[in-house]
């Protein structure tokens, strides 16, 4: 046994410091109550979606033996499939409006990148960082794997900023507080998709009327009805829309200000506070989905969010 430790006497230091310093725990996702809270939009959109379906599977029904139920599982089943990585990567960042980074932009991404994936032991590749070109400061987490950054934050906000940026959609993704907004971006897809139909044909319609409408008098009256019809029911599809986005916006703030809180207890809350006080003359700093083909959510204050952090900071901020 001696002879053991005098074998091992030398490395003693450096074992103890590797100890110290690779003995460290992943970091882990959770279920947070902003997770929970977030699945009242999808219930509000879910109905909708049942109506939407069912529209959708009639020609199927026609043709096929498909049942709705199975037809309707099988949607459900595809929208499942969006949260595996490599879907994320080339089908949901691109139905997002997303982009591969070019070379000068991921160089300034992957630098900040870096910085909050060995904060957090977690590999380079474990998410997906994409681009979309806005012309403001933007970001937003999406599936179970995506970090998208507006091309103007890669450009304007300097290293500091952008990795308290990355800190913040990192800590969505590890609250679960994607889970939800995803699923209500595949919901909201075939309402859409019927609502603008809905819309289309009713321009249609009005064009019949207005061309033939003044020779038959019954050609108007068919095209005024079938006008109204399409309305109604294009409205309804976007009303239930409206209705998930309500909520959505109200359970909104609660996932920002834990994310912002996990920023904190990461480290980079002064670099996510300065990035913050970039944009505070901004109604919203804006952490969403700027698609208008999909579900989005609202967001506090950069003011708000401002004074909550320095108020985390003093009691939280562990390098403080």
């Amino acid at each position: 046994m001696i002879q053991i430790y005098k074998a091992f006497e030398p490395q003693l230091p450096s074992l103890a410091n590797c100890w110290s310093t690779c003995y460290v725990t992943t970091a882990k996702r959770q279920v947070e109550m902003a997770a929970i809270t977030s699945l009242a939009p999808v219930a509000a959109l879910f109905p909708t979606w049942l109506v939407a379906i069912g529209i959708l599977w009639i020609p199927f029904w026609r043709f096929t033996d498909v049942s709705y139920s199975l037809f309707a599982f099988a949607a459900i089943a595809m929208g499942i499939v969006l949260f595996s990585k490599s879907v994320q990567k080339i089908f949901l960042a691109r139905l997002l409006g997303a982009r591969q980074p070019n070379n000068a932009e991921a160089a300034t991404l992957y630098q900040a990148w870096r910085r909050v994936a060995k904060a957090n032991h977690i590999s380079l590749d474990s998410f997906v960082l994409k681009v979309v070109d806005t012309g403001e400061i933007n970001a937003f987490a999406s599936g179970g794997h995506l970090l998208v950054v507006s091309s103007f934050a890669v450009n304007q906000l300097d290293n500091n900023e952008l990795t308290g940026v990355l800190a913040h959609e990192l800590s969505h993704h590890l609250g679960s507080h994607t889970v939800a907004l995803t699923i209500a971006q595949w919901l909201s897809m075939p309402i859409l998709l019927l609502a603008k139909i809905g819309f289309f044909l009713q321009f249609i319609a009005e064009t019949i009327t207005n061309t033939f409408g003044s020779r038959l008098r019954i050609i108007r009256l068919i095209g005024l009805l079938t006008a109204a019809a399409l309305t109604v029911v294009s409205s309804l599809f976007v009303a239930g829309l409206v209705v998930a986005q309500s909520l959505s916006n109200a359970v909104g703030h609660g996932s920002e200000f834990q994310a912002d809180r996990r920023v904190v207890q990461m480290g980079f809350g002064r670099e996510l506070l300065t990035a913050l006080k970039r944009v505070e003359t901004d109604s919203y700093f804006f952490d969403e989905v700027t698609k208008s083909s999909l579900m989005v959510s609202s967001h506090p204050p950069a003011e708000e969010r401002i004074k909550r952090l320095e108020s985390l900071m003093r009691i939280e901020d562990p390098f403080r």
